[in-house]
């Protein structure tokens, strides 16, 4: 069982930390295992990594669940994975509210099924006056459309007088976008050993750390976490400059 993750008292812990959640079907592959039980393997790594950003002092942890591309996968694997959100939210609802723990949710999940949407507004309801960690779920989310959202957003207002054009600004997008209001993105962790963003969270990632992990998500914990944060403590950031 892995140890409880505890931050080093002279090591600085990011505010902000995402992962690209990657490795569920190699795992099961590997074990000669349904895909799907490679899925429910990364919903319990969900759990055990949500609770270890919590004592690591970690205010936001973003989580890349599913892609706007990942429509594309087999239908019963796409129907597998939403019955395992249904499931999520179910079980640990009761636990984010003791917890003082804020969900919100980035994404078109509107588009989901009915059932579901009720689910997450729900569960973005009974947590939005927690005043602990933010626990931010990517749902049918895609960054580019993210941007593009964004910049029609702000198109609009300058259509309608509402701002002026040579005012829009890095800080004006950022506003427009679906993370408004979150601390800066530090730390971006991708796990399987694959080396690329997959249209996630491409603006927020701009002076973001980036580290690739060959652990697979099903067997990423917390001290996988902690050892990423002790990573992350070693590096040098410039933010652009000397």
């Amino acid at each position: 069982m892995a140890s409880d993750p505890s931050p080093a008292s002279h090591a600085p812990v990011p505010r902000h930390v995402a992962i690209i959640m990657d490795g569920n079907g190699r795992w099961a592959k590997a074990r000669h295992l349904p895909r799907i039980a490679g899925h429910k393997r990364g919903v319990d790594a969900v759990r055990r990594v949500s609770r270890a950003a919590r004592a690591l002092g970690i205010e936001v942890l973003t989580l890349y669940a599913f892609s706007s591309e990942n429509w594309r996968r087999p239908e019963d694997e796409v129907r597998d994975l939403m019955g395992l959100l249904r499931h999520f939210l179910k079980n640990e609802l009761d636990e984010l509210v003791a917890e003082g723990v804020r969900l919100r949710v980035i994404g078109d999940y509107r588009a989901l099924s009915p059932d579901l949407v009720a689910m997450i507004d729900e569960a973005i309801a009974r947590t939005a006056d927690n005043a602990g960690a933010t626990l931010v779920i990517a749902l049918n989310y895609g960054a580019q459309a993210e941007i593009v959202a964004a910049a029609r957003t702000l198109a609009a207002q300058a259509k309608a007088g509402e701002i002026r054009p040579e005012a829009i600004d890095e800080a004006m997008f950022d506003g427009a976008l679906t993370t408004h209001g979150l601390p800066p993105l530090d730390l971006l962790i991708r796990t399987s050993g694959e080396q690329r963003l997959s249209n996630f969270l491409l603006w927020q990632a701009a002076y973001a750390e980036l580290l690739f992990v060959d652990t697979l998500w099903p067997d990423f914990d917390g001290d996988a976490l902690a050892a990423a944060i002790a990573q992350f403590g070693r590096r040098e950031r410039r933010f652009g400059g000397l």
